[in-house]
């Protein structure tokens, strides 16, 4: 059966209202020539929305508890296609400020205005995992230097620790500057900083400062101490208390002296990113530019000569002594072969007998650079 305004119902009416309308006599006893009638309620004609009647607290939670537990941003992008009133929903702050790297994890092959807008808004609403991505892809991939680090900046306040140790990877190497921009004791600070709070680089990073008295007091047992602390950190889930004679494929034996295999740690987003970026670009970072050597770094260099090489072979550069680290136990460390002596393109880059570095990325006051310690 149809209603009058065309919308179909079943003709079971159970849970119907029926209002019945009675014979009426008139006032000389005789029946009115009217009979018995049924109407049906509008109410049960389906019209109604379920979904329109939910308060927006209740929708509200339900889309922060979507941002937070996103596996990629297809899951988000998914609500907001869906109806008017959910991507209104969804773009308010308290959604967005509470979304994962993994949910802003865009790719560098779809990188446009609509991404960095995206990112922009979430960055205003507070969320810092959007001000440290957005910052990175600014300051390395559109090198816009000073807006990029003054988004990690504010992330870093909030004591985001990926975002401190980058701003202390710049000050190790005065990235976006000159070879005089570095400020050793900023980058010591940051990286301290990092380690309170349990960045695993910045905890590798600190404890081969402290060993080799970059930028602070040489202190070699406590150096060694921050060391085992990153590797303690950097087993977590991944633990296996068994030895093994040969390490599978995909695994890390960072920790193979105490005969522990540990899979190789995932990049963050913004790193994997900047490896997209240049990856796809024919001239890479750009002419006289290389970079980092880790693979999962992504850092280029700001100007030429920049990063440290390899004290033993040169061929390859490093932004930081945790990425040397890193990359000598899981690549470079069957393919270094020493050399007695190598020239870089210009011929300014020298490295002698004795294994000391000298040109503009080398570690001043007779530090020794990028060794395996």
């Amino acid at each position: 059966m149809r209603t009058r305004r065309g919308i179909c119902y079943p003709k079971v009416e159970m849970g119907c209202e029926r209002l019945t309308v009675k014979r009426r006599r008139d006032f000389d006893g005789e029946t009115t020539n009217r009979r018995k009638r049924s109407k049906t309620a509008p109410e049960t004609a389906g019209d109604r929305d379920l979904f329109d009647e939910l308060p927006d607290d209740l929708v509200l939670c339900v889309l922060c508890k979507l941002s937070s537990t996103a596996s990629c941003p297809a899951d988000f992008i998914h609500v907001l296609i869906t109806c008017k009133r959910l991507k209104a929903l969804a773009l308010q702050s308290i959604v967005l400020s509470r979304a994962s790297k993994k949910m802003l994890a865009v790719k560098a092959k779809n990188w446009g205005e609509s991404a960095e807008r995206f990112l922009k808004l979430c960055s205003d609403s507070g969320n810092i995992e959007a001000l440290y991505t957005l910052g990175m892809i600014r300051f390395y991939c559109l090198r816009n230097r000073g807006t990029g680090a003054s988004l990690m900046a504010k992330a870093a306040i909030k004591s985001h620790a990926p975002a401190l140790y980058s701003l202390a990877v710049i000050q190790f190497n005065g990235s976006g500057g000159s070879k005089t921009d570095k400020n050793l004791q900023a980058g010591v600070a940051l990286c301290a900083r990092a380690a309170f709070l349990g960045h695993v680089d910045a905890l590798r990073e600190l404890g081969h400062c402290l060993q080799d008295g970059y930028g602070v007091r040489r202190n070699i047992s406590e150096g060694r101490r921050f060391l085992v602390q990153a590797n303690a950190r950097e087993l977590g889930p991944w633990l296996v208390w068994s030895a093994r004679a040969h390490h599978g494929p995909g695994a890390c034996p960072l920790l193979s002296d105490f005969g522990c295999d540990v899979p190789a740690p995932e990049a963050h987003p913004a790193n994997q990113f900047l490896s997209e970026w240049f990856a796809g670009r024919t001239c890479g970072p750009g002419p006289g530019f290389r970079m980092c050597s880790h693979a999962g770094c992504g850092r280029p260099e700001t100007r030429r000569h920049e990063f440290r090489r390899c004290s033993v072979c040169g061929s390859v550069i490093y932004c930081s002594r945790a990425c040397q680290a890193l990359d000598w136990k899981m690549r470079h460390k069957a393919e270094c072969a020493p050399l007695e002596r190598w020239i870089d393109e210009n011929g300014e880059h020298e490295l002698n007998g004795n294994g000391d570095f000298h040109g503009d990325g080398d570690v001043e006051d007779g530090d020794d650079p990028m060794v395996e310690s």
